[in-house]
């Protein structure tokens, strides 16, 4: 697979990953922009997933703490 193809495979792996996101499918939305960054490290897939997993480990302990 040419750099190009990898390049277009990643877009598309990406905008898989924000509709599995938007559809609430966030273990799909992670995988999806795991192979994304695999295939382009500059792909917007990383940041996307970083901020994800963020989301999902953030915990307010003021909320179980009242």
């Amino acid at each position: 697979m040419t750099s190009e193809q990898q390049r277009a495979q990643a877009a598309a792996l990406y905008e898989q990953g924000n509709a599995f996101r938007k559809n609430g499918q966030w273990a799909d939305a992670l995988n999806a922009y795991a192979q994304a960054t695999a295939l382009d490290a500059k792909s917007p897939a990383a940041t996307a997933r970083q901020m994800l997993t963020d989301i999902m480990e953030f915990r307010c302990n003021d909320y179980y703490n009242p």
